[in-house]
């Protein structure tokens, strides 16, 4: 009866549009009440799951990440990316692609990436010709390469809701192999979508210019480095490496390239303020459900339930990625690896699954669920920059969803695929 009231009051206050952070406290209130114990525990768990050392890093990633965007880092990246892949099939789909690799080792965020590439190049795109369905197809899709790459958000939120067992330098390292598998599956995807449609590509710019336009990006792209090399190296912290960058995009943006202004400072700070209040309390509340659910002894049960249905450690992270995608298109994803980490994370090393690996499985898989609707935030941040209806979009996106779950299923079977780079750096 106390999984009832906690699922069905959860889905109900969802189904009515209850915004998700309140949907999960509400439920986990009234199913406490139900239980006999004190309310206050709600709120106790609530505030556990926000008061993290970890979690600093993530307010001050969103800040650097809005800087850099704000201060016209965006626009260079893409640059680089149109003089290193323009020339290809598909051209300016190529350059979309590819500035979503080298704009997510600076954001670390799906909807930062498709905000920031796909309003250069989605109107771009328009202008020369390709379909826009086409255009917020490759921006939406690509965007979730943001979430493998360092500084991911959402790896750091795993690695806390395993616990804080979990190495966030082996998390940020795991994920980069898998971003540019999926980087290069879309790039394929794009390819013959663009064949097919008779796309054009873009001339070579000549060694000379490619070079002025490198040490153009140059500074963006040292940002990567800072965070991932102070990271991986123990230099600092993911939490400390979060404030470095922040400083170093204030020096980039208004010292270096001057494209800061004072206003647009200020809104910068305004929006990570805002964005991070959001995140907090969708985590807040997500621990006090996800406490509900060990209490309740679901994971316990789970296991058991599985591994009467199967032995088969192939049939059993099948059946998880089934359920993960599906859940991936109802919620955000936040608020799934907080409840879903303490889930499956037992089954997955029950069927000996390195939780490294199933940290980027279900990363990975929870991203997909950002560009499905009916409840796809990346998918109505890319159609809102297109000005295009989601119906349009989704009825031609399924070559880069194939893409997108042929890449999860070869991170999902093929485990060197996240394991091998972090064993180099031990």
């Amino acid at each position: 009866m106390e999984l009832w009231i906690l699922f069905g009051t959860f889905v109900s206050l969802l189904l009515i549009g209850t915004p998700v952070a309140f949907c999960l406290g509400a439920a986990s209130f009234a199913t406490v009440v139900y239980l006999g114990l004190p309310p206050v525990v709600v709120f106790q768990r609530l505030n556990s799951g926000v008061s993290v050392y970890a979690l600093m890093a993530i307010p001050f990633f969103i800040y650097a990440g809005d800087l850099m965007v704000r201060g016209d880092i965006a626009r260079r990246l893409v640059a680089l990316a149109g003089a290193l892949v323009g020339h290809l099939r598909g051209g300016l789909g190529q350059v979309n692609i590819m500035a979503s690799v080298m704009f997510g080792g600076v954001s670390g965020s799906a909807a930062a990436d498709a905000s920031a590439v796909g309003g250069l190049m989605v109107p771009q795109m328009k202008e020369r010709g390709y379909g826009t369905d086409y255009a917020v197809n490759i921006t939406v899709v690509a965007s979730i390469i943001a979430l493998m790459l360092p500084p991911s958000h959402n790896m750091i939120i795993y690695s806390i809701s395993a616990g804080g067992k979990i190495s966030i330098a082996d998390l940020f390292t795991a994920g980069i192999v898998p971003g540019i598998t999926l980087a290069l599956s879309l790039m394929v995807a794009a390819y013959f979508v663009a064949k097919k449609r008779g796309y054009p590509t873009e001339p070579f710019p000549g060694w000379h210019m490619m070079g002025r336009i490198f040490a153009n990006a140059v500074p963006g792209l040292i940002l990567v480095a800072i965070i991932f090399g102070g990271v991986r190296s123990g230099i600092f912290t993911a939490s400390e490496s979060s404030n470095i960058a922040v400083v170093y995009a204030i020096f980039v943006t208004a010292l270096v390239y001057r494209t800061l202004s004072f206003s647009e400072f200020v809104a910068a700070t305004k929006a990570a303020v805002r964005t991070t209040a959001m995140v907090l309390m969708v985590i807040g509340c997500a621990a006090a459900f996800g406490w509900l659910l060990a209490f309740l002894k679901v994971p316990t049960a789970l296991v058991g339930a599985l591994q009467d249905f199967s032995n088969n450690p192939i049939v059993i992270l099948l059946l998880i990625n089934v359920v993960l995608l599906i859940l991936g298109t109802f919620m955000d994803m936040s608020p799934l690896i907080v409840i879903c980490t303490p889930i499956f994370l037992p089954v997955a090393q029950a069927f000996g699954i390195d939780p490294v690996h199933f940290g980027v499985i279900l990363v990975l898989n929870l991203g997909i669920g950002l560009c499905t609707p009916p409840v796809g935030a990346v998918l109505f941040v890319g159609c809102a920059v297109g000005k295009v209806s989601i119906w349009s979009v989704v009825r031609s996106i399924w070559p880069f969803y194939i893409a997108a779950f042929g890449t999860l299923m070869l991170v999902t079977y093929v485990p060197a695929l996240s394991l091998w780079l972090p064993s180099v750096f031990h």
